[in-house]
Parts: structure tokens; sequence; C-alpha cells
């Protein structure tokens, strides 16, 4: 009885996995999918937040927040750094913050 046990507890698991794997894959998919929707591109939006923070950008995603589907785009800007999220729809800045944590000098010294 218990050798059956295992292998029920086995399957279950290996069946949990592939599930919790799929779904996760599914999601993936459809965010990449989503970027097609957007009515301003990756360029545009660099440009923006390039203008924005006067400098350049560092990195850039696509990604959903509370504002809908925004561009956050990382700019340098001299010794700052700042996250700029730019409007997926209109090419509007929507907020700009300075990235502390990407100036954590004593950090970077302990690696």
């Amino acid at each position: 009885m218990n050798r059956y046990s295992k292998l029920s507890l086995l399957a279950t698991a290996i069946a949990a996995a592939g599930s919790v794997a799929y779904a996760a894959q599914g999601s993936m998919e459809n965010d990449a999918m989503a970027i097609g929707k957007a009515k301003i591109s990756l360029i545009q939006a660099v440009t923006a937040a390039e203008q924005h923070a006067s400098g350049k950008a560092a990195k850039a995603e696509y990604e959903n927040s509370r504002h809908g589907w925004v561009y956050e785009v990382e700019v340098v800007s001299g010794a700052k750094v700042f996250d700029v999220k730019v409007d997926a729809d209109k090419g509007t800045v929507i907020s700009s913050a300075e990235d502390k944590a990407d100036h954590d000098t004593d950090h970077d010294k302990q690696d």
C-alpha cells in the first residue's frame, strides 16, 4: 500500500509541475505577443525616455502595470539613473524616478 501511495504522490507532483510550466509558458507568450498591439514602438518609447531624462537608455522592458501596458526604460544621465515609464499607446512619459539602487557603490565594491 505504501508503494502505491508514493507512486500516486509522484505522479501528482509531476502533473502539477507540468501544469505550472505550461501556464508560465503561456503567460510569457501572451506578454510577448501583447507588444504587437502597442501603438508606439520600443524605439519611440526609448527616444521619449531619453529626451525626458536627458540621457541614454541602458535597458527597456514592456510590461503590464496599473497604468496598462507601458515601456519601462532605464536611462543613465551623468552619474544618475532614472526609471522612466512611457505609455505604450500615447508615447507620453507617465512617471520618472531616480533609481537609487543603481547608485549603490558600496554594493559594487563588495562583489
